[in-house]
């Protein structure tokens, strides 16, 4: 199935698009979600961690995605 996939900040720049249709085993979790993410795009190795949301909503590595879904890559905020 495919995950419609929002990049944030960093992570945009090392995907080169703000938006992409990510392709996923179904009932698969936010953990292979990240891995599928790492495979695809090697530059994201390069970023200690990231937070991913889920339909607006921080997600944790064991839920499961759903045709429909809207994932986004949120990448370590500093302020200052």
């Amino acid at each position: 199935m495919k995950i419609k996939t929002l990049f944030f900040g960093i992570t945009s720049d090392l995907v080169s698009a703000s938006e992409l249709q990510i392709e996923v085993d179904e009932n698969s979790s936010v953990e292979k979600f990240k891995s599928v993410l790492k495979d695809e795009f090697s530059a994201l190795i390069n970023i200690n961690s990231y937070a991913i949301a889920v339909n607006e909503e921080y997600a944790e590595n064991e839920t499961l995605l759903k045709v429909g879904d809207v994932v986004a890559v949120i990448p370590p905020v500093s302020g200052g």
